[in-house]
């Protein structure tokens, strides 16, 4: 993928021998899950124009979701993460070309031009930036040192679980779903763990109170230790260039010889400011995936994009269910057909033997609703606003989850008191379809 950490050249990389680019079909930046999804849409959809599929790494698009589970389990090995096989290309007329970053886009009159940090140009008539988000780093001394990780491709895996093998000691800077779920994967191996988590719960930005307190308590049972409220303000060097530790803001210093930052991402950017689209926390587009500017579109973690359920604001989304959604609604676009039916956003997070499913977004909840035992870890908890349902974390319990997820998706609600009778099952409580979405509270 492209990378915006990369400057600007003094100018355009010359074209490589050979005739000029043609401008047409549609050029794909980024084989993220997004990118191929678009590609197979657009072909789903009839269209039989030229479409080329760029890539960064030298891999063709892969699965991310199990770099932090299966994979750093060694329960995959990295060929197995491919979503698809190279015939698959070929027989869609899908070109795939890895290994390539774009560094510079242009577009005038209709046609656009791509030049890549090799040199090569590519034509273009249609652009879709599929170019996803990076790992967010630490401004702090020694952030650099060998031994400072982070996770979001399938490089970052592959030297982490091979560190991860010799390492004794591991810390771990931010409780979200990636530090949580390396953290499980470094327990599972008998490592030293230490979860540091700036904020005052784990996954703070996404699970309810009850739930970031039930976390912490079950990786504290597994034997990980967890400090919350706590900064981290430098890497501690012993053999040159390694790291021995990581210092905190109260001035301990945590022993380390293996350190993940998992704190969080943002959004790639910088090609579509260099093009002149509205960028705000990530490429502003509507629902159909449209950019501010004609004959560009946009899908996946790189997109601010209006609420998926209410249609308002612009909420970033970095998930499977979403990159597959704006993908399938951008393909639609391109088409001049409707988008599809807008989706109920998921997620999940598999922390070892703690499965956490989440349907919906809670932004703008007034009150909870707890479902089960959060000390036997298996619960759920019920986000409403009014009285409506808005979204619910499930904790091993998938048919709350399953439930919750056919409630949004078909407008219905469930009482709060309902949902809080542990002996009703939330299936019977569901509603039948063309019940008002505000029920009266029982």
């Amino acid at each position: 993928m492209p990378s915006d950490h990369q400057p600007p050249g003094p100018g355009l990389p010359p074209d490589l021998p050979g005739p000029p680019p043609r401008h047409e079909g549609t050029l794909i930046v980024g084989a993220s899950q997004a990118g191929l999804q678009l590609a197979v849409a657009l072909r789903q959809a009839g269209d039989t124009s030229p479409l080329l599929l760029v890539g960064e790494e030298p891999y063709a698009p892969y699965q991310r979701p199990p770099l932090s589970k299966e994979y750093l389990a060694g329960e995959l090995a990295p060929e197995a993460l491919a979503f698809r096989t190279p015939a698959f290309y070929a027989e869609q007329g899908i070109e795939l070309l890895t290994g390539e970053r774009v560094t510079s886009l242009a577009l005038s009159g209709g046609r656009g031009t791509a030049h890549t940090a090799t040199g090569r140009t590519l034509g273009f008539a249609r652009l879709a930036l599929t170019v996803g988000a990076a790992p967010r780093r630490l401004d702090v001394p020694g952030a650099g040192l060998d031994g400072v990780l982070t996770l979001r491709d399938r490089d970052d895996a592959v030297r982490l679980r091979e560190r991860l093998a010799d390492a004794r000691r591991v810390v771990i800077v931010g409780g979200g779903f990636i530090g949580l779920e390396t953290a499980a994967a470094a327990r599972a191996r008998d490592k030293d763990v230490t979860v540091v988590e700036a904020g005052p719960r784990l996954m703070g930005r996404a699970v309810a109170p009850a739930v970031s307190a039930a976390y912490r308590a079950a990786h504290e049972r597994r034997g990980a230790r967890v400090l919350l409220s706590t900064a981290v303000t430098g890497f501690a060097e012993g053999t040159p260039g390694r790291v021995a530790g990581v210092r905190l803001g109260d001035g301990r210093v945590l022993p380390a010889d293996l350190v993940l930052v998992g704190a969080g991402a943002v959004a790639r950017t910088e090609l579509a400011a260099r093009l002149g689209l509205t960028c705000a926390g990530g490429i502003v587009v509507d629902a159909a995936g449209r950019t501010s500017r004609p004959g560009v579109w946009a899908a996946g973690d790189c997109t601010a994009a209006p609420h998926p359920q209410t249609g308002e604001g612009r909420v970033r989304i970095e998930s499977v269910q979403n990159a597959v959604a704006q993908a399938s609604a951008a393909a639609a676009s391109m088409c001049g057909a409707p988008p599809p039916k807008a989706q109920v956003p998921w997620f999940w997070s598999f922390q070892g033997d703690l499965k956490l499913q989440i349907a919906g977004l809670s932004a703008g909840h007034d009150a909870t609703v707890v479902r089960g035992d959060a000390d036997g870890e298996r619960f759920s908890v019920l986000y409403y606003r009014d009285g409506a349902l808005l979204a619910a974390d499930c904790v091993n319990s998938p048919a709350d989850y399953m439930v919750v997820r056919k409630a949004l998706g078909q407008g219905l609600s469930i009482p709060p008191g309902v949902a809080a009778d542990v002996s009703v099952p939330l299936k019977r409580a569901l509603p039948a379809p063309g019940t008002p979405r505000t029920p009266a509270a029982v």
